[in-house]
């Protein structure tokens, strides 16, 4: 098919389909002739993953071509090719000046769930660093009370994950594998985070219903008691 084809096949403009060939997100079609190319069924997928990865899952363009250049490199196994494109997703944290002691005490927390749950995971893996910046804002908030969860949140994870791979390791090709694993790690973070709000909603309508925002003990939003004067001298709405 003619790029004409492709942008209608696929509902991405014409333009776009061109700016993703030269970011290296999409291969070049067959050439025909000097100013026209041939597109196939390959080049409809790889659009449908790469708008998937960047409107649905959040990752930029640059992160995008990295991890699907991880994905199709052929020098290596399936596990390293995901892993490598695992790594390529995740952002490393950013560290302020003088905080080095929160975060040793939050990379320690991290080592130890890791350790404690057995799970294989090498030190570099930049997933880490984020749970450890997450942790260290916890804390700085004051909030280590949700420092006790990290356990419910590892044994949620844990199940999602295995589930996933089960379903995963039915498919018919190692290319599908490697391209589900993408498309879950980046897709399923916001498939996460969506179901986790749902819930929250659900969880917190019975429990939460009747209970104030905040302890006012009868006062308005100003701090003045009911009907009590306003520095202008003028009463209070309603007074």
């Amino acid at each position: 098919m003619r790029i004409s084809e492709l942008s209608r096949v696929t509902g991405v403009p014409a333009p776009t389909i061109k700016y993703y060939v030269r970011e290296g997100l999409l291969p070049p079609g067959e050439r025909t002739s000097r100013n026209q190319a041939r597109y196939g069924e390959d080049h409809v997928r790889r659009i449908k993953l790469v708008r998937a990865l960047v409107e649905v899952g959040g990752l930029s363009i640059a992160t995008a071509r990295d991890v699907l250049a991880k994905v199709d490199a052929p020098e290596h196994d399936m596990l390293t090719a995901v892993g490598k494109a695992q790594f390529a997703m995740s952002t490393p944290p950013q560290r302020q000046d003088g905080d080095e002691r929160d975060w040793a005490r939050a990379t320690e927390r991290v080592d130890d769930l890791v350790e404690r749950r057995g799970w294989r995971s090498v030190p570099t893996n930049p997933a880490r660093g984020t749970l450890a910046s997450v942790l260290v804002a916890l804390e700085r908030l004051g909030q280590q009370d949700k420092l006790d969860l990290l356990d419910v949140y590892a044994e949620a994870a844990e199940r999602v994950v295995a589930a996933e791979i089960e379903v995963l390791l039915r498919r018919p090709d190692v290319d599908s594998m490697a391209e589900g694993l993408v498309v879950w790690t980046a897709l399923g973070d916001v498939v996460l985070s969506a179901l986790r709000r749902i819930a929250q909603e659900n969880a917190a309508t019975p429990r939460l219903a009747g209970v104030p925002a905040r302890d006012t003990d009868g006062e308005d939003g100003g701090g003045r008691q009911d009907g009590e004067s306003r520095e202008d001298g003028k009463p209070a709405p309603g007074a």
